[in-house]
């Protein structure tokens, strides 16, 4: 070596290429560790059915009501209507499970009236299953008229049943909400079921 200062800028420059190699090494390890947490929370989850609650509220002299929950969705980065739902837990029964999401969401006690077999929610990314619950609710009895729902943050939304579809597109239009395929899908159906038959023109010959 020439000059001291020299010998040092070559100690610097390998101990540079060390750090770097080493931090290369370390990110590297983050990712694979990222990847199979993520691998293991994805295997995890789809080892787990849950519920979809289809909740309607019967109450004397007034139209039925679909109660819909309202939430903040981080990866949609905005508020969501859904059904009441979540998870099966332990030895639950989907039925179990419907009512149980549906007190803890919405306050709300009701009784099950038909339970779908597990229902794929999006196969093209994930082997996640739902059951279908319906529930009807009798909005007379007194533990629902004013119902405790627990702190979850979770706004209810009830909105009659025979006009599904056009008040969810208002509250689209006006609170620019998102709204949960199912619960979309439903309120279609709804007004399919209730439209009158295309008429097929009559052909002359």
């Amino acid at each position: 070596l020439e000059s001291p200062e020299e010998g040092n800028k070559m100690i610097w420059g390998l101990e540079h290429m060390i750090y770097e190699e080493r931090l290369r090494e370390l990110e590297l390890f983050m990712s694979m560790f990222e990847l199979l947490t993520c691998c293991v929370f994805i295997a995890l989850l789809s080892m787990l059915a849950g519920v979809s609650v289809i909740p309607v509220l019967q109450r004397t002299l007034h139209y039925d009501c679909i109660v819909l929950v309202k939430q903040f969705r981080p990866p949609m980065g905005g508020y969501c209507l859904e059904f009441p739902a979540g998870l099966i837990e332990g030895n639950e029964s989907p039925e179990s499970a419907a009512l149980r999401e549906l007190e803890e969401e919405t306050g709300y006690k009701g009784d099950v009236v038909e339970c779908s077999p597990a229902v794929c929610l999006d196969p093209g990314l994930t082997n996640c299953t739902t059951h279908l619950v319906t529930v009807t609710i009798n909005g007379d009895d007194a533990c629902n008229i004013r119902p405790m729902q627990k702190p979850e943050f979770v706004e209810v939304v009830s909105l009659p049943k025979n006009d599904l579809l056009q008040r969810i597109e208002e509250l689209v239009a006006e609170d620019h909400v998102l709204v949960d395929a199912r619960v979309y899908a439903y309120a279609l159906a709804l007004k399919h079921a209730t439209q009158k038959p295309l008429q097929v023109p009559f052909m002359k010959f």
